[in-house]
């Protein structure tokens, strides 16, 4: 990407749109496209198409979705699909009819069958059943997977869509009830320190294993996949076929821990010394998600910043705001 490239990130107040535009920014990119959801309703056909004619980015990074938890997912399921079909349905197609050389959709981890082994590779999209919790938003990336896909095949275009593995970082939410679980935990310890809490209750048996990567890595992995030279590039697109491997790419740090190891890291970092519970009535989710990275490897770039550290600067970018 040329620095004085027009480059749109859809989604820049979120957990990864709000770490590319720093990346962006830190790496000399100065023509940035940036739109509240006030500004831009992504969800308005009419308004996306506006918007593209008249700017005209040259890229695309779309990280706009509605996301959440497992409360959320299963509280608000038809608007997990509604949203988000119609934001990367609108945005896609602009990008489409306003000539974007690149555009990167940003998918999850989700989109893998339950019971997929482990670690899980592109290839193993759609070879089993979804995690029922959030279903709904999974289909919706894998619709947008297939756009993309469909898109590169018949109109020559170069899309890829990333799947990133759980995130968290600088620009989190810490929503009590629509939070995912790192900022969750994080705010139920920082509460039960101020509280003197003697104990602080964790959802689930604390044996599902998950992969958490710090934000700023994952922006940094989706810009450099973004700059690849063609050579490197276009054969992740899969424009050429219909079958085999789809134009997915994992982002993630391809190691896990269990919950409960994570509960007890988060909560030595904020320095609660209270007693860890866990309440077995409440859902798991899936029993565990590692992402295979060797693709990502294979392409030069690995991630840096190590779980302890990355909660570390969470919990400090955040401390002020929390109650």
């Amino acid at each position: 990407m040329e620095l004085n490239a027009k480059i749109y990130v859809a989604g820049h107040r979120g957990l990864v749109g709000s770490a590319l535009v720093n990346n962006l920014r830190a790496q000399g990119y100065t023509n940035l496209l940036l739109r509240t959801h006030a500004e831009l309703d992504l969800t308005n056909q009419q308004a996306v198409e506006a918007f593209f004619a008249e700017h005209k980015p040259d890229y695309v990074f779309l990280a706009a979705a509605r996301v959440g938890g497992i409360l959320a997912n299963n509280t608000y399921p038809a608007e997990f699909i509604r949203d988000n079909l119609a934001i990367q349905t609108n945005v896609i197609h602009a990008a489409y009819l306003n000539g974007v050389k690149r555009l990167l959709f940003l998918g999850s981890s989700c989109i893998y069958p339950k019971l997929a082994p482990q670690p899980l590779k592109e290839e193993y999209l759609l070879t089993g059943p979804l995690e029922e919790t959030n279903r709904p938003y999974a289909l919706a990336k894998i619709a947008g997977i297939e756009m993309c896909w469909s898109y590169n095949r018949q109109y020559g275009t170069q899309y890829l869509s990333v799947m990133p593995t759980n995130l968290y970082g600088p620009g989190d939410n810490y929503h009590p009830q629509n939070s995912h679980v790192i900022p969750a935990l994080i705010r139920k310890f920082h509460e039960a320190k101020l509280a003197n809490a003697k104990e602080v209750v964790v959802w689930g048996t604390g044996t599902p294993r998950r992969e958490f990567m710090y934000n700023e890595d994952m922006a940094d992995a989706c810009v450099y996949l973004m700059n690849l030279p063609d050579e490197q590039f276009k054969p992740l697109l899969a424009a050429d076929r219909n079958d085999g491997l789809p134009p997915v790419v994992n982002i993630g740090v391809g190691e896990d821990v269990t919950i409960k190891e994570l509960a007890e890291l988060i909560g030595k970092t904020i320095g609660y010394e209270g007693e860890i519970a866990f309440d077995i009535s409440k859902p798991d989710g899936t029993p565990r998600k590692l992402m295979d990275v060797d693709r990502l490897c294979e392409l030069g770039w690995r991630a840096s910043t190590s779980l302890h550290q990355g909660l570390v600067h969470a919990y400090a970018d955040v401390i002020s705001d929390l109650p």
